[in-house]
């Protein structure tokens, strides 16, 4: 054994050779000696051999390093209410931060972070497909420069379950939600049908071009979609002769993210996860008509817009109409607050005006257009502003 230095045998076993270590001692009666033989030092030799005189064999095992007071510990009927929050909500640690403030007890993200650890259950990742980074959306400087658009089918039994999904039937409201989502600063539109397909599509593109457009918004802007037939299909030749068509008279553009690469319209398809956790399963089931269903939206899509923080990366916690103002936009507020509509009555006389082989049509149906939410928005000399109550619809209203 006096072959082997004592660091190889502790790190076979340690107790073991602790053990080696004090009968090697017992044996020659010298500290020295006995360090020499094992390869270590003599500090070593002198410790465990202390310990063993003191506590016995017990005194070679190995002995816990916490500390004996934690004057910065988390208090534990501080931590059992952090789980208690978190068992309530499955909010992450920045979430969980801004509604223990609400309640009044200052914590933060870190040491909430810390809390799970500590005491939640191991949680188990579903494994990510092998997808090209987004660089596009990271890189975005320009808000409005690319749009994600998607469309997202509300009768999901899986994300709201049967009651919710029959309650759609029973009732005959809108089954498809159109969402564009600006990669910027995530401002949302949205927009809704009872069929999918291109021609209620591209009215919707159309429309969140028209309302950009009559917000003084002139950057060019780039629609990027899945390869779906509601925008166009998996032909190359015609979604460019839809881009050429329809979007590029307003500086628009219709693309394509590589085929699979879901991972390219991320925030979109993050944000449709907001809409199930916290408007479709709290508030669907209040709505019986198609008109309490648009309110609903469109009370939530302020909500999103103007009202709730965002914890994505770069948005700083600042809800989508705050991180727009950071980046330079000085225009209206109401920008955020395009009203969701539903595009089956409209989608076919709108697509069969701008459907013209003469560029001054199509022109002129794309001015109507602007003309249209430009009285939406000013009127006869009148300056519009959204009313929300709380606890009540949300209503248009006008004011001098």
């Amino acid at each position: 054994m006096a072959d082997l230095a004592y660091r190889k045998v502790y790190a076979m076993n340690r107790v073991e050779a602790r053990h080696q270590l004090v009968r090697t001692y017992q044996e020659t009666g010298s500290i020295r000696e006995t360090a020499r033989r094992w390869c270590t030092s003599r500090q070593v030799v002198r410790k465990w051999v202390r310990r063993f005189l003191q506590q016995d064999p017990s005194g070679l095992q190995d002995h816990s390093r916490r500390p004996w007071h934690c004057p910065r510990q988390t208090a534990q009927e501080v931590e059992e209410r952090v789980m208690q929050a978190w068992q309530e909500t499955g909010y992450g640690r920045k979430r969980l931060a801004l509604l223990l403030r609400a309640q009044g007890l200052e914590l933060s993200a870190h040491t909430i972070r810390h809390v799970l650890r500590r005491h939640r259950p191991p949680q188990r990742k579903a494994r990510r497909k092998s997808v090209y980074p987004a660089l596009w959306a990271w890189d975005t400087q320009d808000p409005f420069a690319l749009i994600q658009a998607d469309v997202k089918d509300i009768r999901d039994k899986q994300a709201l379950g049967t009651s919710h999904t029959t309650h759609l039937a029973r009732y005959h409201l809108p089954r498809y939600q159109y969402t564009a989502c600006d990669a910027r600063s995530r401002l949302r539109f949205l927009a809704y049908a009872l069929a999918n397909n291109c021609t209620n599509g591209l009215a919707f593109l159309i429309l969140v071009l028209c309302w950009l457009r009559a917000f003084d918004i002139h950057t060019p802007v780039a629609f990027q979609t899945d390869w779906g037939q509601e925008f166009g299909g998996d032909d190359p030749a015609r979604v460019a002769q839809l881009s050429a068509r329809f979007l590029e008279p307003l500086q628009g553009q219709l693309r394509r993210y590589p085929l699979g690469r879901t991972g390219y319209n991320g925030r979109v398809e993050r944000s449709h996860r907001s809409d199930d956790e916290e408007f479709y399963a709290p508030y669907l089931l209040q709505a019986r008509t198609q008109q309490d269903f648009l309110a609903l939206s469109y009370r939530w899509l302020y909500v999103y817009n103007v009202l709730r923080p965002h914890f994505g990366a770069g948005m700083e916690q600042r809800p989508p109409l705050a991180a727009l103002r950071s980046f330079g936009y000085t225009g209206d507020d109401q920008i955020a607050l395009l009203p969701p509509i539903l595009l089956d009555p409209i989608s076919s006389d709108l697509l069969l005006s701008c459907d013209s082989r003469d560029g001054n049509d199509l022109l002129a149906t794309y001015m109507s257009l602007q003309r249209f939410f430009h009285f939406a928005r000013h009127g006869e000399g009148a300056k519009p502003r959204f009313a929300f109550a709380q606890n009540a619809q949300p209503c248009y209203t006008w004011g001098t």
